[in-house]
């Protein structure tokens, strides 16, 4: 089964990251942008203007990190939301993008008016890899990024605040409902978003029990990658409208979006249609309906 060699190919990639960068220095890293965070963030409630010389690097520094939730608010208030995927290959479709110029297409997505950006970060099947999300920051480019990627360890997470991620991706079917919470709670404390996964009835019910504030429904199973887009349709209804709730995968085209708007769906995550498209602008306007 396809999302079992993912996870394991994950567990085995995450071997050599540990020895590159041990557990505790990632963890010391993240808190320390998450201390920046805070500060920065106390410094503007309270208008202070002058800053200790030894504190001003780092409060600028901070500035150049992912901050607070911007995902979740980038995806609030009416209308449906797009969040456009750079992706250089899959394993049902293989390579979907030969030529891969990453930070060109998170500019462009930014350029033509995407929420946010999810980013691929899984190295072995969807050829990605974690540097892209420092890359596209450090390129100026400032649309929220998730880190899409399959999230087993704790480690993942402070990681992903490291490398500049607005959002982490968790999946309700790799993950049990302990560390589910336990991940979800993580990253909420580290000030990153949090897009909950789910496939059916039983995961979508497993994410409200953790009081997900995003949750995503794959119309792809990753079980054996068959797509049906009325899958998010019909689980929609058992989320409440105080949520924020994304389509993702096959969604291709206008009438696919109407369907998706008349469900109450609240926003999109598009990564083929948008990466195999010349015109950009052109297919997230036809998609948008303008």
């Amino acid at each position: 089964m396809i999302l079992d060699d993912l996870v394991a190919a994950t567990k085995k990639r995450l071997i050599t990251e540990k020895n590159d960068i041990p557990f505790d220095k990632m963890k010391e890293m993240a808190l320390n942008i998450r201390s920046m965070e805070l500060n920065e963030s106390r410094a503007d409630k309270t208008n202070e203007t002058e800053l200790k010389e030894s504190e001003a690097p780092e409060i600028k520094a901070s500035k150049s990190v992912a901050s607070e939730y911007r995902f979740t608010k980038a995806l609030e208030g009416p209308g449906i939301h797009f969040i456009c995927e750079v992706k250089k290959a899959s394993p049902s479709k293989g390579i979907i993008a030969d030529n891969f110029p990453y930070i060109d297409i998170a500019r462009e997505y930014e350029n033509i008016g995407a929420d946010c950006i999810s980013v691929l970060t899984e190295p072995d099947y969807f050829k990605g890899n974690i540097n892209y999300l420092k890359d596209i920051q450090n390129a100026g480019v400032t649309t929220p990024l998730l880190r899409k990627d399959f999230t087993i360890d704790e480690y993942m997470i402070y990681q992903a605040k490291v490398y500049g991620a607005s959002a982490i991706l968790l999946i309700c079917a790799i993950l049990d409902d302990k560390r589910l919470k336990e991940y979800h709670e993580l990253a909420t404390s580290l000030g990153l978003s949090v897009l909950v996964e789910a496939h059916d009835k039983e995961e979508v019910r497993r994410a409200l029990n953790i009081d997900a504030r995003i949750i995503g429904v794959n119309n792809r199973n990753l079980k054996d990658f068959t797509v049906d887009l009325g899958n998010s349709i019909r689980l929609r209804e058992m989320v409440p409208a105080d949520k924020i709730f994304v389509a993702e995968s096959g969604i291709k085209t206008e009438a696919d979006m109407i369907k998706l708007r008349d469900a109450g769906v609240n926003a999109v995550l598009i990564g083929e249609t948008m990466m195999r498209a010349d015109d950009k602008r052109g297919m997230i306007k036809r998609l948008k309906g303008i």
